[in-house]
């Protein structure tokens, strides 16, 4: 199996810098990777990584959106997988902020040989800095993949291959079958939150998911490069409720999803919790709630708040 990565960085060249020197670490070696920012200073200094002169990774532009800039990482890949079967490869998106095990993509690999029906992998994450105040630090990722510091609880934690019904952004891999097929919804904009969910459910279409242990890593959460409070908070109601009437959500998962949501916000302005943009992300709630009450509920309205 023939690995290929895709990353998409906004605000976070020195991180994708990082993850770049990760790459080169593999045990089974990407044959190509590509790295989409949106302007100048997402990639600003990529050019100088040694994978990049030596033409294994390439570094592109495309509109800002991950959504988007994933897509045009799909579509630059066609030139190297073009005379490659569908089932003997697979794509693996990585956040910036991922800091993945020296075999991930080999795991990963074995896998896919194996079951030729298995068409996508998320990984065991052993810390994930996204709902802390600063995230997980690069030394502490190391001690981490080292196992030098435990693994922090988290629900990908297993021992043993679990099935799935969605992926989790920050690291999954699709086969070649559905990486040829399926694009990432465009009307998610900006983070896209919710696009792994609706990617995974769609390609569910052509095979199975799994959560496969032996593919670790480390999510920092860095917090730069994010979207405004109140743009994610009228996403958190937006996307789940698009998603739904698209039919890759079910009502319960987006109601589960939304009150979750809806109520930690709400909570954590009140406590006055410093780590996020909880009053920010409280008001998207209810401009999106407003949207929805006059039918003009649309995750791309984002844009316009």
């Amino acid at each position: 199996m023939k690995a290929f990565i895709v990353i998409a960085t906004k605000g976070r060249a020195k991180e994708t810098y990082v993850l770049l020197d990760y790459l080169q670490r593999q045990t089974a070696s990407p044959v190509h990777v590509v790295v989409v920012g949106s302007e100048e200073r997402d990639v600003e200094g990529l050019s100088e990584h040694p994978s990049v002169a030596t033409g294994d990774t390439s570094i592109l532009l495309a509109r800002a959106g991950l959504t988007l800039q994933r897509n045009a990482g799909l579509e630059a890949l066609r030139e190297h997988t073009a005379g490659l079967a569908a089932e003997d490869w697979f794509v693996t998106f990585y956040d910036d902020d991922f800091r993945p095990a020296d075999d991930w993509l080999a795991s990963a690999a074995v896998a896919m040989q194996a079951d030729r029906q298995l068409v996508g992998i998320t990984g065991n994450v052993l810390a994930d800095g996204v709902g802390s105040e600063f995230g997980v630090s690069e030394a502490d990722a190391l001690a981490y993949l080292a196992g030098s510091k435990p693994p922090e609880p988290h629900w990908s934690s297993a021992t043993s291959i679990k099935p799935q019904t969605g992926l989790y952004g920050c690291n999954m891999a699709y086969r070649g079958t559905v990486a040829r097929a399926l694009r990432f919804d465009e009307n998610l904009p900006m983070y896209g939150w919710q696009e792994d969910f609706d990617y995974s459910s769609r390609a569910r279409q052509f095979g199975h998911l799994i959560l496969l242990p032996t593919c670790k890593g480390v999510h920092l959460g860095v917090s730069t490069g994010r979207t405004s409070g109140v743009r994610f908070g009228y996403s958190q109601i937006a996307n789940p409720i698009f998603l739904l009437r698209k039919g890759t959500m079910s009502w319960q998962s987006a109601l589960r999803l939304m009150t979750r949501n809806v109520l930690a916000n709400l909570v954590k302005t009140l406590l006055r919790v410093q780590i996020k943009d909880f009053p920010g992300r409280l008001r998207g709630n209810l401009i999106a709630s407003r949207d929805l009450l006059s039918g003009n509920l649309h995750p791309l309205r984002a844009h316009d708040i």
